[in-house]
């Protein structure tokens, strides 16, 4: 197994892309801390990995509340001694032009999508540097590399993390390996209630899936599969990079079918 006693916490990991990272990590072997807002979600969700014969623990936590953060990385502690792995998953996805968007709804996206996974770094690296070795992955998104209209703080927060992960891993290798990971389309709640919202939800999924180079929408564990490699061994000279698991999705500059 890839992450056999390793330690990690997974933020937003109750549900969509951050329950996909933690079920393969539990799979592969970590005891695994999910950290989210939802207390019933998260609650099941380790119900659910123990249920396979993993092992989790929840903490409730808002990742833009500096004093929630620090008693999260403090239970993890508490519970099992180290933390090896942190994965800043949790996000929001506020959709709207610079006109559009109000100051409260950029300042709440920017402080969950990036002052968040600063929050949780700074609090988890010292604890990863007392034991000498590391890894951080910060979920970014396809938004890093190409937008579309009507998602800036969204598309902001994203290209964002991208830069802050390669400030970090310069700042805390060799020591602390720091990755990203751009998802593209992906099955989650969220994506599902988009579909649930056309007249005709199997069609507008179709339409999606239609464009997609793989001709399919990823699935959680299609992001956590790609976690779990670049929090191994395996990937142990990879850092300061980001991966586009997006089915293909950034290779396409135009579609002559």
């Amino acid at each position: 197994m890839k992450l056999e006693n390793k330690v990690a916490i997974v933020t937003g990991g109750s549900k969509g892309i951050g329950k996909g990272v933690a079920l393969v990590f539990c799979q592969e072997g970590a005891k695994v801390v999910i950290a989210a807002n939802g207390v019933r979600e998260g609650q099941e969700a380790v119900a659910e990995i123990k249920e396979k014969g993993g092992e989790a623990i929840f903490v409730k936590c808002d990742i833009a509340n500096e004093n929630e953060v620090q008693d999260l990385v403090n239970k993890t502690i508490d519970t099992y001694g180290r933390l090896d792995i942190l994965v800043n998953n949790a996000g929001i996805g506020t959709y709207k032009s610079v006109l559009e968007c109000t100051s409260e709804e950029w300042d709440r996206c920017l402080a969950v999508n990036l002052k968040g996974f600063f929050l949780c770094s700074k609090y988890s690296i010292p604890h990863m540097q007392s034991i000498g070795k590391g890894v951080i992955i910060n979920m970014s998104s396809v938004h890093s590399h190409a937008s579309a209209k009507g998602t800036a703080p969204y598309c902001a927060s994203k290209g964002a993390i991208t830069s802050l992960t390669r400030n970090m891993a310069l700042d805390y290798g060799p020591v602390i390996r720091v990755n990203s990971i751009a998802p593209g389309w992906v099955l989650t709640p969220l994506i599902e209630d988009l579909f649930n919202s056309y007249d005709d939800p199997a069609a507008a999924r179709k339409k999606i899936e239609d464009r997609q180079v793989m001709k399919r929408i990823g699935t959680p564990e299609d992001v956590g599969y790609a976690c779990a490699f670049l929090a191994s061994d395996e990937a142990s000279f990879i850092t300061g990079t980001q991966l586009f698991v997006d089915g293909g999705l950034t290779a396409v500059l135009e579609d002559w079918e």
